[in-house]
């Protein structure tokens, strides 16, 4: 997995298009009765955009900075990290509750509104602000420590009952949907590049 992170490109063009998936099995009996099989617990998301200029020519290498992506990542073979522009940050997320035994906790992130929310956990950490126990900050290495994969170890178990929270950023793990895309010349030195679709999760899973 590559620590790579999409670039941030002028020419960018609406719409752009966020399409969670599910994966899951309907049986329907004579009566019409259904029952469901679930296989996903958390979705994976399609991400798909279009860029209208992408300049090549003295000081500005746009082009070969996306299409270098694509090389180095061989198509969609390897994934790399996307800042969601919309869905990238938490303030004071709440990720655990002390019980007196449990030292790990991993990183999560709430999305919805009211009683419409989904919580998945945070794999990729882009920078943490800060920590909190019960509304204390805590601090690194003394209180707890963080894995690459957004996973927290207490120093100790603390008081059952205190809320942890976290604040900051975090990255999407995407591929590029396809094993080949197609970027247009259509004037010296502009390229477009009409389909730019990666696919991927706030965890490891592509």
């Amino acid at each position: 997995m590559s620590q790579s992170v999409f670039p941030t490109l002028p020419g960018l063009q609406w719409d752009v298009s966020k399409v969670p998936e599910f994966r899951n099995k309907k049986h329907q009996a004579v009566s019409g009765r259904e029952s469901s099989i679930r296989y996903m617990l958390y979705p994976l998301y399609a991400f798909n955009m279009s860029y209208s200029i992408l300049r090549q020519t003295t000081g500005f290498d746009e082009l070969k900075t996306i299409m270098g992506l694509f090389l180095a990542m061989n198509g969609d073979y390897d994934s790399f990290l996307y800042t969601d522009p919309d869905d990238s940050s938490v303030t004071d997320q709440l990720f655990g509750v002390r019980d007196g035994v449990a030292t790990q906790f991993q990183l999560l992130r709430t999305f919805g509104a009211g009683s419409f929310t989904l919580i998945e956990p945070v794999q990729n950490v882009n920078a943490l602000t800060n920590l909190k126990s019960n509304g204390v900050t805590m601090n690194s290495p003394a209180d707890y420590t963080i894995s690459n994969t957004g996973l927290v170890t207490l120093a100790a178990v603390g008081t059952a009952g205190h809320s942890l929270t976290w604040t900051g950023t975090y990255y999407f793990r995407v591929r590029f949907r396809e094993s080949i895309v197609e970027f247009n010349q259509f004037m010296k030195n502009l390229w477009e590049f009409q389909r730019c679709e990666l696919y991927g999760s706030l965890s490891n899973k592509v």
